[in-house]
């Protein structure tokens, strides 16, 4: 009888507690489920094998970060994929401690952890190490795209054996809040890699305005966040007819110099990650999944998905890792794309989409805005971006950036910006009212900005005429959070629900020394930030 299941790292968590039984809410099964756990529990072991290394070598910890990835929410459903992924790590541990396992007095070094026991641990642990777990899952996202692009931090990689060692051990709160924040520390120097690494390989982002329209011929659509898969698809399709069209966090490629030079990259496809069901419903083209967020597709598409990289589901064609995408592009050759041109619009109706504005673009207009600040013309600036996802309240992201003042600026990021980014804002001073710094990620371009506005006006972030009201749907919204309370970071507002692994007391630890809240009501809100 198949084992039951039980995952609360996403914000769509059954009953906001938690999901059990036979299938999660993102479509995971508990066979899925329960090899996720396996293989986590086997990191543990592996990190654990490791103790008394006091470094590990470069190809264990980077293996450490493509398993931890691969149990990032909406990444793989393959059992058979994570399976292979669990024989590598138990390969790791008998190199690094061979015999262990006959040995005749067990040390307990080399076994995997159960899991049941972080699951069933005291409230207040329980919640702590699912705090440290899940910002190391969303961590290894980021660690992965940087070390494909050749980019590497021997810290950030050493650090994942560290944090994994401490999961096995009977840490209490007082070792375990430090390490949560640790994380965020972590976090923040693996973005700041992988800032360096995408603009090293495609430039550094300019503004771009992006057209929603598909043209007519034979296409494919790209979702995910592997800008380096993206540039080889382009290159593989150069001078075949096949036209390529971003989807979710793929928009903000647009803005990157050496791929908005492909001529044949046309625009953006869609909107956000739980949308693709009705958007690819019937799709005359290919989509190639580079990372999350896969939701299992429906049988009008299927046989058109593919996944490459960390992405895996049962039955899809899956791309190794000789990225040779010829059977994509025959795909997309087969199926002819639209006949006609087609016009499709974003949630609010809007045609067009701008991004490109990270850390380079708007610093490159620092004295613009500054003298708009001193001048009263921007009285406050709103960072409104994270995960977007498909439970009912998430209107309120909408609702919050339309009633923003005209004298605003409101900056996002992720794929929560799909709620409002067609959205015809204006200017002020010169200057859009919305501007897109980029995928999730990219929460170090917005904390860059924020960081030179303090210095400008001599002042800490927490005292500028900045806000941020956050999204959250998944693990990588977990160590980004981390990496904002690092930095001392407060009034954070959040939503559309808390996190149900964040118990009663981690919360109130949270709301007491950082002001976290959950977001209320667009009004009411919005008047507590401007003061009013």
């Amino acid at each position: 009888m198949e084992q039951e299941m039980f995952c609360f790292q996403c914000e769509q968590a059954a009953n906001c507690a938690g999901c059990t039984g036979r299938a999660g809410v993102c479509g995971k099964t508990s066979e899925t489920a329960r090899l996720q756990d396996r293989l986590t529990g086997a990191l543990i072991g592996l990190a654990r094998a490791s103790n008394g290394e006091a470094h590990l070598a470069e190809d264990v910890c980077r293996l450490m970060i493509r398993a931890l990835f691969a149990t990032l929410t909406n990444v793989n459903f393959d059992p058979q994929a994570l399976g292979q992924l669990i024989d590598l790590v138990h390969r790791e541990q008998e190199r690094l401690v061979p015999g262990c396992a006959v040995c005749s007095a067990p040390c307990g070094r080399a076994e995997d952890y159960d899991m049941t026991r972080l699951w069933n641990a005291p409230e207040d642990i329980r919640s702590l190490k699912s705090l440290v777990l899940f910002g190391l899952r969303g961590m290894a996202a980021y660690a992965y795209h940087a070390m494909v692009l050749d980019f590497w931090d021997d810290e950030v990689g050493q650090f994942f054996r560290r944090a994994l060692f401490a999961l096995g051990e009977d840490w209490g709160m007082d070792d375990l809040l430090p390490l949560a924040l640790e994380v965020g520390e972590q976090n923040l120097a693996c973005m700041a890699l992988l800032d360096r690494a995408n603009t090293h390989a495609f430039g550094t982002p300019e503004p771009a305005q992006v057209s929603m329209v598909v043209e007519p011929g034979p296409f494919i659509v790209v979702s995910g966040h592997d800008l380096l898969d993206l540039k080889l698809l382009l290159d593989q399709t150069a001078g075949t007819g096949v036209s390529v069209y971003t989807h979710g966090e793929m928009l903000p490629a647009h803005g990157y110099p050496n791929l908005r030079a492909y001529p044949h990259l046309k625009g953006n496809f869609g909107t956000a990650w739980q949308n693709q069901q009705q958007e690819f419903d019937a799709i005359p083209a290919p989509v190639l999944f580079t990372t999350n967020c896969l939701m299992p597709p429906r049988g009008s598409y299927a046989d058109r998905v593919f996944t490459t990289g960390t992405v895996g589901y049962p039955g899809m064609v899956h791309i190794g890792a000789d990225r040779d995408f010829s059977p994509v592009i025959q795909k997309a050759l087969e199926l002819g794309g639209y006949a006609n041109r087609r016009q499709l619009s974003g949630i609010n109706g809007g045609t067009t989409l701008t991004t490109g504005f990270a850390h380079g673009a708007v610093l490159a207009r620092a004295d613009q805005i500054v003298e708009a600040v001193k001048s009263g013309a921007i009285r406050h600036f709103f960072l409104v971006g994270g995960c977007d996802g498909a439970r009912p309240g998430r209107n309120y992201y909408t609702e919050f950036v339309k009633l923003t003042p005209p004298d605003t600026v409101v900056l996002t990021l992720a794929c929560g910006k799909f709620r409002f980014n067609d959205l015809d804002l204006g200017t002020v001073a010169g200057l859009p009212r919305l501007m897109d710094v980029g995928q999730c990620n990219d929460a170090y371009s917005a904390i860059q900005i924020a960081l030179a506005l303090a210095n400008v006006f001599g002042c800490g972030v927490n005292e500028l005429p900045l806000s941020m009201v956050l999204s959250w749907y998944e693990q990588k919204a977990v160590c980004i959070l981390l990496t904002l309370l690092h930095l001392g970071i407060q009034n954070i507002r959040l939503g559309p629900t808390l996190p149900a692994f964040l118990s009663p007391n981690v919360l109130a630890y949270l709301a007491e020394h950082y002001h976290i809240a959950p977001i209320t009501t667009p009004e009411r809100d919005l008047m507590a930030m401007l003061g009013e």
